[in-house]
């Protein structure tokens, strides 16, 4: 698609862009480099502590820390002021999102246990990143997507394992679903917790304590918001390229079955995206808030944090293992939903909130 031609891509930078076709190269690229360089996974994964490569690990963190240092900590109190806002907030992403998740993951994964797990995991890691791109160009609130994707941030880090243990051990069984081969002996919440502590709670306290200590710091707000943040965002694609290229680079017997499966976790995120964005339109409009506010919480509600997925599922199952590819597939579908659905909302409110329309129709 030319970004000439569509608005919403042009607006995007040139990195998020073309997200989609940087994965796919590095799914192809690392295919071809286990394939033709078959020395490459034993020396990716030689430097390792127990079952972790560290490597592997770095670029994990570097992959979470940047959307981390984006995230205004300082706008919380916003948030907690609008109880209605904020319980409408953490019904819509703490409780209808992940069971939405699971019920998809049970409708159409029953038979594939591992992407089973992986997209779970996607269902509880809620978005602190790309959402305050979606939300701007579909004119939402930034005030409130700021201070609601610290809250995600902040209850990430103390909810996500048990959330994780629950929804991966113990509703499955409780449900008489079977899942196979999956190996559920390491998905304990001291294993979770372990692995958001390295790859959220590490992240997350440098991104906190290094906004609070540079904004201070001489150079200012203004530099730290126009310079460093610009400086690191790229890290965040590179470490998740990396993570792509070698997971792929150790899975070179996948060839023939990457396209169908692919397909077979991308349906359930797609239809989770439109459900999960629709109902939570309509909900907020209900409750009475206006565009901005609607517009945010349905994105706020209806995006996820591949990152996190991804790194757990890495942490608890491996990188060889089907629940990490699950997450991979996450982000690949992401941009094109994404966009789509910020094309629905900047409809919608043309056709459903006109006040609001022509109010900002001068400015854009």
């Amino acid at each position: 698609m030319n970004p000439d031609r569509h608005p919403l891509l042009g607006r995007l930078s040139f990195l998020d862009r073309y997200l989609t076709a940087w994965i796919f190269l590095a799914m192809a690229a690392g295919l071809l480099a286990g394939r033709f360089i078959p020395r490459l996974p034993a020396a990716l994964t030689a430097w390792s502590v127990g079952t972790t490569s560290v490597p592997i690990a770095l670029g994990l963190i570097l992959m979470m820390y940047p959307p981390l240092a984006k995230v205004h900590y300082e706008e919380l109190g916003d948030v907690f002021r609008d109880r209605r806002v904020l319980g409408l907030s953490l019904v819509q992403n703490w409780l209808v999102g992940p069971l939405l998740m699971f019920a998809l993951a049970v409708i159409f994964l029953r038979g594939h246990p591992e992407y089973f797990a992986g997209l779970v995991l996607i269902g509880l890691a809620r978005c602190i990143a790309m959402v305050i791109v979606w939300n701007d160009l579909a004119r939402g609130s930034r005030e409130y997507c700021a201070g609601l994707v610290a809250f995600n941030a902040l209850f990430q880090v103390f909810c996500y394992a048990p959330m994780a243990w629950l929804f991966l051990k113990v509703l499955p069984p409780a449900l008489g679903l079977e899942l196979g081969n999956l190996d559920l002996s390491s998905v304990t919440i001291g294993a979770i917790a372990r692995s958001v502590f390295i790859y959220l709670g590490i992240p997350f306290l440098a991104g906190w304590a290094g906004r609070r200590v540079l904004r201070r710091g001489p150079a200012g707000t203004a530099w730290y918001d126009e310079r460093f943040l610009p400086l690191i965002s790229p890290l965040t694609l590179a470490a998740l390229l990396f993570t792509i290229f070698v997971m792929f680079s150790l899975k070179g017997d996948l060839v023939l079955r990457i396209p169908l499966d692919v397909l077979r976790v991308a349906a359930p995120l797609l239809v989770y995206f439109a459900v999960m964005f629709a109902w939570t339109f309509w909900m907020s409009a209900r409750a009475g808030a206006d565009y901005a506010r609607a517009a945010t919480l349905a994105f706020t509600a209806s995006g996820n944090n591949f990152e996190l997925a991804i790194a757990v599922a890495v942490g608890v199952f491996g990188i060889h293992s089907g629940a990490a590819f699950a997450a991979v597939v996450g982000p690949l579908v992401e941009v094109p939903a994404l966009i789509g659905l910020v094309s629905v909302a900047l409809r919608w409110r043309r056709t459903r909130f006109p006040e609001h329309a022509a109010r900002a129709a001068p400015g854009g």
